[in-house]
Order: C-alpha cells, then structure tokens, then sequence
C-alpha cells in the first residue's frame, strides 16, 4: 500500500512542479485549430461518402 500512496504522491508533485501547462490564450489556440480540423476532416469523410454512396447506386442501378 506505501508504495501506491507514494506513486500518488510523486505523480501530484510532478503535475504542480514539472509540468508546464498552457497559457490561457495556447489552450484557445489549440482549441481552435482542434476543432477546424475536425470540421475539415468531417467535411473530407462526408464528402466521400456521398461519393461513394452515388458510385454504389450508379452500378446498382446497371444490374
């Protein structure tokens, strides 16, 4: 049991004194771009499957 309560404690000293955590204005940076790749690679996926979709429906619609 010591030895999870000093790994608890270790991890909690390492968080407050080692990492360096972003500054208000890098994490809305960061945010931003998060998000506008998401839009951007949804908008890829969604546009290949309609592509794919009308494709399908094309060959289908041979047979």
């Amino acid at each position: 049991m010591s030895k999870l309560t000093t790994y608890i404690s270790d991890s909690y000293k390492e968080l407050l004194h080692k990492v360096t955590w972003p500054s208000w204005d890098q994490l809305q940076q960061s945010t931003m771009i998060v998000l506008g790749a998401t839009l951007v690679i949804t908008a890829m996926v969604w546009v290949m499957d309609v592509a794919a979709n009308s494709t399908l429906k094309f060959i289908y619609s041979l047979f």
